[in-house]
Parts: structure tokens; C-alpha cells; sequence
């Protein structure tokens, strides 16, 4: 049986405005009734996906920035803070390439190494919370999250392989929509973020079911016991997961939601 549902937004939960459809909260709270959770798992900070899920926030938990923040039942259990050393050697192979601009995003707070008309910020999942900074961090600051922007997208693969051979000792660097770049840190992953609700719960990963769309649904799909790819999912994506389910525009996850829930009545 399906214990916990954990879905990514961008892409997979959210529609083509990037919106979260009404349909959802109420499927979140008849599942919850049966005994099924419901998590976001997202790259985007949690005081964002709060936002999204403003009616319903304290009745689901929350794996974000891409498993350095895990809410269970609104209390932190697990967050992951990154090295200032290994930022700082970040930002430097970051600005050797001219289409390359670097975010570091906090709990609340996203800073930024360039003018603001760098970026696009319609684009961007913190941008709204953004501040230009000149200087280093302070070291107090607690960074959870790095993105990399390309301004190009046709450079995005070329910049990914760049960045994995110059810092792949210290982050792990996923793709993230047509021009952004996850670097993670090693061993922090979607995957890691939803085994820390599971011990909350005592969820077995065979009660566990996925849905995502980009690389860094990667290990999660690989992980639980049932894992479903959009049908605008990467290519990899729609490879390793066990079903292709309908698109975000055709609100798959609700589709499959629903079902689970008829399954159960």
C-alpha cells in the first residue's frame, strides 16, 4: 500500500503557469484521510513552497532545495548547510565563463554576483527575495542551496560538463529547466531528503511513490518502490522510472492522485 506521495513541482505538480491546480489541496486531504502522506520535493526553499501550499502547509511535509531542507509535519528535521570554502571556489570557476552567473540562496534570502538585469528573473524560483551583493558572505550566513544561471541555453549541457570536471570534489551539478544548474552537495539529494520523512513515519521504500520530470528527480525516482516520469519529463526521466504517466499541462500527478484515492474508498 501506498504510504507517501512525494512529487516534485516545476514541471510535474505545478501546471504551465506554474501554478498549483485547486484539485490539489483537496487530494492531499482526503489521501492524508486514508493514511497517505503527501510531500513536495523540490529544488525550490521551503519559505517558497510554503507559499504554494499556503492552505494546506501544516498538513504535508516538505523536501526542499533539492534535500537540504526536510520538514516533517512543519519541524525541521534535517538541513544541510554548505561549505564557505567550497562557495568561494564556486563563484571563482563561475566567473571564468562570461554566460555563467551564480545565486546562493539561504533560508529566506537568495544573493546574487550580478546586476539583477542579468538574470531572468520570470525564470528564477528565489529571485522575488534576491539581493546584489559585491563582497564575500559573511560566514554566518548558512547557504543551503547554489544555482548556477546560463544566459545561453544552448550552452547549459557544455557548462554542466565544465563545471563537473573543474568541481566535482565538492558539488554535484544537475540541470535544472532550459538554463539553470543545481550544485548540490555531495550526498544531498531529492533521495536523501525523502528516506529522513520516511524514518519519520516508518515508511518502507516499497510504500513510496515519486513523480518527477528533470535530473534532479533522478535519484528519488531511482529510489522509491514506485516512481512515475511526466510525460514531458528528460529523456533519462521517462528511462529509469517504472511508468510515463500524462504531462504536467494534463495534470498527471492529480490523475494518479485521484485514482490512488478511488483505489482506497
Amino acid at each position: 500500500m501506498i504510504k507517501l506521495i512525494a512529487s516534485d513541482m516545476d514541471g510535474t505538480l505545478l501546471d504551465e503557469n506554474s501554478e498549483v491546480p485547486p484539485e490539489t489541496y483537496d487530494l492531499i486531504l482526503a489521501l492524508r484521510e486514508k493514511g497517505v502522506r503527501f510531500a513536495a520535493s523540490s529544488g525550490r526553499r521551503y519559505d517558497t513552497l510554503c507559499k504554494f501550499f499556503a492552505p494546506i502547509k501544516d498538513k504535508m511535509d516538505f523536501v526542499a532545495s533539492n534535500g537540504a531542507q526536510v520538514y516533517v509535519e512543519g519541524e525541521l528535521v534535517d538541513r544541510e548547510v554548505m561549505s564557505h570554502a567550497a562557495l568561494k571556489r564556486l563563484i571563482e570557476v563561475v566567473r571564468r565563463f562570461d554566460c555563467l552567473h551564480v545565486a546562493l540562496s539561504a533560508r529566506t534570502q537568495t544573493f546574487l554576483y550580478d546586476d539583477f538585469d542579468v538574470y531572468e528573473r520570470e525564470v528564477d524560483k528565489d529571485l522575488p527575495d534576491a539581493h546584489r551583493i559585491y563582497d564575500e558572505l559573511s560566514p554566518s550566513v548558512n547557504i543551503i542551496k547554489a544555482a548556477i544561471y546560463c544566459d545561453t541555453a544552448e550552452y547549459l549541457m557544455d557548462m554542466q560538463y565544465a563545471l563537473s570536471r573543474e568541481l566535482g570534489d565538492r558539488f554535484a551539478f544537475t540541470p535544472s529547466g532550459k538554463k539553470w544548474i543545481d550544485a548540490n552537495q555531495l550526498g544531498v539529494t531529492k533521495a536523501t531528503g525523502i528516506v529522513q520523512v520516511m524514518k519519520a513515519y516508518g515508511i518502507s521504500r516499497d510504500e513510496v511513490m515519486a513523480f518527477g520530470d528533470s535530473m534532479n528527480d533522478y535519484e528519488i525516482l531511482s529510489f522509491v518502490g514506485h516512481s512515475c516520469a511526466m510525460g514531458n519529463a528528460r529523456y533519462a526521466i521517462k528511462q529509469i522510472a517504472e511508468r510515463v504517466i500524462f504531462t504536467n499541462r494534463e495534470q498527471g500527478v492529480q490523475q494518479e492522485m485521484r485514482a490512488l484515492l478511488e483505489s482506497l474508498s
